[in-house]
């Protein structure tokens, strides 16, 4: 049986970002990701440095830590790192005959068959302040991946107008799905909410001026709520 690496599994608590926002839910992070982007919030589910915390868990030990915390079926947030670079196949098909539903945030850089799965999957493409550049097939390919009953959206954290302007080249790429804008914290470790309201109004503002009326704006809940505590 293969097993998954888990940086942590924490919950319940609420959903802070995209569609699912203010959603209770309970969060298992994968650890291992493709990506290092600059203002990376869970670098300790990233980099090969912090393997030695993360824990390898089977399907059956990932679920029976969901319950004990949850006491029944919730929905469980896979993140990561990324979680797109793991076999999670056979958690969610034993979480759904529990009752589970399961969502699933990761870049789009990956397209596993188990996508087609999930209740929710949310696709967050790095714009240029991360770092990253995107490969747009790959992502085409991950938006393809979705199955029959997967509730498919598009999330861009913006930290500067570049990143604006390359929400828009993603919002025009993908306009039959719903599409979120999501203040980014430049400075993961200290969050300064006073600047990240003013960077929401600020945003709020260049929507109205551009007319680009088909984004929904958000912050980032949890952020608001907690500052940078991790959970």
């Amino acid at each position: 049986m293969r097993l998954i690496p888990v940086s942590e599994i924490f919950g319940p608590t609420i959903q802070g970002e995209g569609e699912l926002v203010g959603r209770p839910t309970v969060f298992v992070r994968t650890g291992g990701c493709d990506y290092r982007c600059s203002w990376c919030d869970t670098m300790y589910a990233v980099l090969p440095k912090y393997r030695s915390d993360w824990t390898r868990m089977s399907t059956d030990a990932v679920l029976g830590a969901v319950n004990a915390l949850s006491r029944g079926p919730i929905l469980v947030t896979l993140s990561g790192g990324n979680p797109a670079m793991h076999e999670l196949g056979a958690l969610i098909a034993r979480g759904h005959e529990e009752g589970f539903t399961f969502a699933v945030e990761t870049q789009g850089s990956l397209a596993p068959a188990w996508f087609s799965d999930v209740d929710f999957l949310t696709l967050s493409p790095k714009g240029p302040s991360s770092g990253e550049d995107t490969n747009w097939e790959r992502l085409d390919h991950c938006v393809a991946s979705a199955g029959p009953s997967t509730t498919t959206t598009l999330k861009v954290v913006v930290i500067d107008d570049d990143d604006l302007i390359y929400a828009r080249r993603v919002r025009d790429r993908f306009p039959d799905l719903p599409f979120y804008l999501q203040v980014g914290n430049p400075a993961p470790d200290a969050a300064d909410t006073d600047a990240l309201m003013a960077s929401f109004r600020r945003l709020a503002e260049q929507l109205a001026q551009r007319g680009w009326y088909d984004m929904r704006l958000l912050p980032q809940l949890h952020v608001l709520a907690w500052g940078s505590e991790r959970c």
